[in-house]
């Protein structure tokens, strides 16, 4: 499609991202972009764990599933703390004159002033001579050996289901985009750079899942495991318990401090992210421009100036976030170093035994360790539901009018010679209230005539294709095909009826032949060689080594513009539409072809009505109608010899075409609003 010049903004009744041009600006158009301003987290985070509601039975079996492995994994120690006693009331033991009693050895020792070692005695198990009871520990071993089997097992299965979980919902949430982009209006694809949309599609959706994937695994983990070894610091002793208590408070503390630092700069990073993806897209399209015109070192400056927010704002983010898990081992230190000393002095006084410290010393860094996990994930959380607010931004923006529940269609066995008739009757439009485009029009093309559309830039010569396209809504008035309001038929039926070749080529990678049976899926190899012939793509693509076979790459490199431009209007010629639409469909064809292509144009548009914007107004010649438009009004309208007779508007734009060179000198008293256009830029 042409630019389209009369398309300097989106309605105002869309609100939307501010754009940088008509079609998203230049490669240096967007230096000034504003960042985004980011929603709440938790209402952002609420609605993206919303989105677990279809898995409900899984994410209940990942909770059981986790449940038991960390069930199985916070016994453990506990367990273990039985194999120490048993060894080191194995050792006591063996340090004993056999035969003695243990009550007669506690006596012994109370006897000799040594109250703390009766003590710790009186609480153990011991057996005076009898030492380590090898049986006893390696039954101890062996169960510990099989909850932790376990507990990995199940955790194993956690992560699997978990993981499902995950890629589901991360699969559900790209289809409703890829919907969600068809339902959008073309204003939000004016407005929204290219660069910064993909960016939204893939970068944060990919940062979405992964912040999922990883988040919600370690999140359930360490919760279950903080709530189980909780359970089993109580049970062995209340007072260590509550020492070990005092790291959530900081924890908690230290995280949200944090935390309010670390979300604005991770909103930030993201943006950032979408803007520079934007500028590399459009640099690198436009590459061959860029170094025509030696922008080469601007581009750079641009592309360091973009570089550069983007390392500060991800290196803040980073950094700041990478602190809490520093922190928070620093507060598991401290709280490490109150439990072994209390500890010791508890075992010292025989209130508790050996094992039970030891294990407790475990629980304590079992503790610690998914309170610092809590605390380290909050940056991939944050940074997940930063994605997740511009996608969500995505799928909140304003949709086109939807279609009518029960629409209409003209008949499709309508006669060639009766259908395709097109009305306009009193349409108005304007993308922004305050700026009129065209008010009041009144057109009428009758089935099989071929209507000519030229006039100055910003005449509105494209808006008006793009409405019959229902590409925007009118404001006032009505469109009517073959008697039906536009708006009372679905897009789809109506497009289907359309065909459109713009100036724009558009080839996606893949074969000549399936470029060009994109015009009508399921049409005959017969079919599809007929319209290569008629509209002579058959004769380059003879010369080709594959022929019909030639794949296009992504730019369709391997053909020069006008054989682009060939296979175009050939996929439009197979379509076979009741409405054909040419937009500057020959400006990048050779005189030679552009003749050739007048009569596969003249085939093309035999039968069906048809609208042609055209620079070159030899290619208009024959139409059955030209319009001359004026901001957005029609000030004349005829046959060719009709208006160069009329001496108007008409007459100017062909005579800066094809008259004589004229001086310069005369060129302010060329009258009306083509006398600054040069010749042959009419749109």
């Amino acid at each position: 499609m042409s630019a389209p010049e009369s398309r300097p903004a989106a309605p105002a009744r869309l609100p939307m991202p501010p754009r940088r041009g008509p079609m998203g600006g230049g490669p240096f158009a967007g230096a000034g972009m504003p960042v985004e301003k980011s929603m709440n987290f938790g209402p952002s985070a609420r609605r993206l764990l919303g989105r677990l509601r279809p898995e409900r039975a899984a994410v209940v079996f990942v909770v059981l599933l986790g449940v038991l492995s960390v069930t199985f994994s916070v016994l453990g120690p506990k367990i273990l703390g039985q194999a120490t006693n048993i060894i080191f009331e194995g050792f006591v033991s063996a340090q004993m004159p056999p035969g003695a009693t243990q009550q007669q050895v506690v006596d012994q020792l109370r006897a000799a002033g040594q109250v703390q070692q009766a003590d710790m005695v009186a609480s153990m198990h011991l057996t005076p001579g009898a030492g380590i009871d090898f049986t006893a520990l390696a039954t101890v071993l062996a169960w510990v050996l099989a909850l932790y089997v376990l507990a990995s097992l199940f955790g194993w299965a956690q992560g699997y289901v978990l993981n499902g979980v995950t890629q589901r919902t991360v699969y559900r949430l790209r289809e409703e985009v890829e919907a969600k982009i068809h339902r959008l209006p073309l204003a939000y694809f004016d407005r929204m750079q290219r660069g910064e949309l993909l960016s939204r599609v893939t970068n944060d959706i990919d940062n979405i899942s992964q912040s999922l994937q990883q988040t919600m695994s370690q999140l359930l983990t360490s919760l279950l495991t903080v709530v189980g070894v909780l359970v089993m610091m109580f049970s062995i002793s209340p007072l260590l318990a509550l020492i070990a208590l005092v790291t959530i408070p900081l924890t908690l503390l230290i995280t949200t401090l944090i935390a309010k630092r670390s979300q604005k700069l991770f909103i930030a990073q993201w943006t950032h992210t979408g803007t520079l993806n934007a500028q590399i897209e459009e640099a690198y399209t436009g590459h061959a421009l860029v170094r025509v015109f030696g922008r080469r070192h601007e581009v750079e400056r641009t592309f360091e100036d973009k570089n550069g927010e983007l390392f500060e704002a991800s290196f803040g983010a980073q950094f700041v976030s990478g602190i809490i898990m520093p922190a928070m081992m620093f507060v598991g230190n401290l709280v490490y170093v109150a439990i072994a000393v209390v500890g010791g002095l508890m075992v010292a006084g025989g209130s508790i035994s050996l094992g039970d410290v030891q294990a407790f010393i475990q629980y304590s860094r079992q503790f610690t360790q998914p309170l610092s996990q809590l605390g380290s994930m909050a940056n991939l959380l944050q940074s997940g539901v930063a994605s997740a607010e511009r996608v969500f931004e995505l799928l909140d923006a304003d949709e086109q009018v939807p279609d009518p529940v029960e629409s209409e269609a003209p008949p499709r066995e309508a006669a060639a010679a009766t259908s395709g008739r097109l009305a306009f009757e009193d349409v108005s439009f304007r993308y922004e209230p305050e700026k009129p485009l065209i008010d009041h029009l009144s057109l009428t093309a009758e089935p099989g005539q071929s209507i000519a559309i030229v006039g100055p830039t910003g005449a509105g010569k494209t808006t008006l294709v793009n409405l019959i396209m229902r590409f925007y809504e009118l404001d006032g008035g009505r469109i009517t095909l073959d008697g039906v309001d536009l708006t009372r038929m679905s897009r789809h039926e109506l497009r289907s009826r359309m065909g459109m070749v713009l100036q724009d080529t558009w080839l996606f990678t893949g074969t000549i032949r399936e470029n060009i049976a994109y015009g009508r899926p399921g049409a005959t190899e017969e079919e599809i060689l007929e319209a290569a012939r008629a509209t002579y793509v058959d004769r380059f693509v003879r010369t080709l080594p594959d022929g019909y076979d030639t794949v296009l790459d992504d730019e369709a490199s391997n053909l020069s513009a006008g054989e682009k431009q060939l296979v175009t209007i050939a996929r439009a010629f197979l379509a076979q539409p009741d409405v054909l639409i040419l937009d500057e469909a020959t400006s990048s064809v050779d005189t030679r072809t552009e003749l050739l292509l007048q009569h596969a144009m003249n085939a093309l548009r035999r039968d069906r009505t048809s609208f042609v914007i055209a620079h070159r107004l030899s290619t208009i010649r024959d139409a059955d109608l030209i319009l001359v438009m004026e901001s957005g009004r029609i000030v004349e309208q005829g046959t060719h010899a009709e208006l160069l007779a009329a001496g108007g508007a008409y007459t100017r734009l062909y005579e800066a075409q094809f008259a004589a060179p004229i001086d310069a000198d005369a060129v302010p008293a060329v009258a009306g609003p083509v006398a600054a256009a040069a010749p042959g830029t009419a749109t």
